[in-house]
């Protein structure tokens, strides 16, 4: 399995595509410029996979700019958690806070509950439910390769914020206590922000969630 982080978006947000035998999933596709969005196209073109769907860590703006870019020349089912699709719902009024003009989705992405060995294409992972960040978020976990993607929850050495919609702080450190704290200290995490980092290395120096 292949990891190629696409850095994107004037969030920095961190947009993964991961392929193995020939498949291919996007994750969390923040592209907001068009030479990001042809970078994404030539590796994907490059890996010679086939792109099977999208996974959507949460819907927080900055995660979802290039959904419908992608959509307009991928036909590929998107996956969303469905605790509270408040989110989903409210894309645009969530891009005009923050300065954009974007109109919203016209379909209901597919569910994405929590559960082990959720399979796609060629890939096989958990779901772990992690609010806190937002009432939706998820973060998925491949065992086989010691890889957590984290999207918003946990960053190296620190966390994602719990001041927009139900985001709560102590629900978010109870996620990353009881949810992600839990697997090996060698699995390797990759956030939704910033660089890359494991397991341990958090439990050890993360100041806002200790072990």
């Amino acid at each position: 399995m292949e990891i190629k982080l696409f850095t994107v978006g004037p969030f920095s947000e961190n947009t993964y595509l991961i392929t193995k035998s020939g498949s291919a999933i996007l994750i969390d596709p923040g592209f907001f410029d068009p030479s990001e969005y042809r970078a994404f196209q030539e590796e994907l073109s490059k890996s010679e996979s086939e792109l099977k769907a999208v996974c959507l860590t949460h819907a927080h703006v900055d995660h979802v700019l290039g959904l419908d870019r992608v959509m307009k020349d991928l036909d590929v089912p998107v996956y969303l958690n469905h605790t509270d699709l408040y989110l989903w719902k409210n894309f645009p009024n969530q891009a005009q806070m923050f300065g954009f003009r974007a109109s919203g989705f016209d379909f209901e992405p597919e569910p994405l509950p929590e559960q082990n060995d959720f399979s796609i294409g060629n890939f096989s992972f958990d779901v772990i439910y992690t609010p806190g960040h937002s009432p939706d978020h998820v973060s998925l976990y491949f065992e086989e390769y010691s890889t957590l993607i984290a999207g918003d929850v946990l960053f190296r050495e620190s966390i994602g914020r719990t001041d927009l919609y139900k985001g709560n702080f102590e629900l978010l450190a109870q996620s990353i206590r009881d949810k992600l704290y839990i697997l090996p200290d060698e699995v390797n995490v990759y956030p939704g922000h910033g660089p890359a980092t494991t397991i341990g290395h958090e439990k050890k120096n993360n100041a806002f969630v200790k072990a």
